[in-house]
């Protein structure tokens, strides 16, 4: 049997992997339909819905496309019982630096983001 670290340790590969390419199809899989997407970092307030965070990507030139440098790192993996997880992580693409805080829910026999709050900075140069 597969763990669930490992479980979600999978789900976060395809995060990056959506991320990277640009792959809203990935994405679908990996955040639950009633997600949310928000970041206090952008004035006003900035939250979104599943349709509309797909919406924005599908506008996005893939990194991949770039061919930039993948950097992508998991800082923890934590659980508060069978069915909710955290996951704190960093990404760098489009001249910004992550980090993500994404929390999991096991529904429907997987694990899905069901919310992802993140700050991000200006990369210097």
């Amino acid at each position: 049997m597969t763990s669930p670290y490992t479980l979600i340790e999978a789900v976060l590969t395809d995060y990056f992997d959506g991320l990277y390419h640009c792959d809203t199809e990935r994405l679908g899989r990996v955040f639950h339909p009633g997600a949310i997407y928000a970041t206090a970092d952008e004035h006003p307030f900035l939250r979104r819905d599943m349709a509309d965070y797909f919406e924005v990507i599908r506008q996005r030139e893939p990194p991949s496309d770039r061919q930039d440098q993948r950097d992508e790192h998991v800082d923890s993996i934590k659980f508060a019982g069978s069915t909710l997880a955290f996951a704190r992580v960093r990404c760098s693409f489009g001249g910004r630096d992550f980090t993500d805080f994404l929390t999991f829910v096991f529904t429907e026999g997987r694990w899905q983001i069901i919310a992802k709050v993140f700050h991000f900075t200006e990369r210097k140069i």
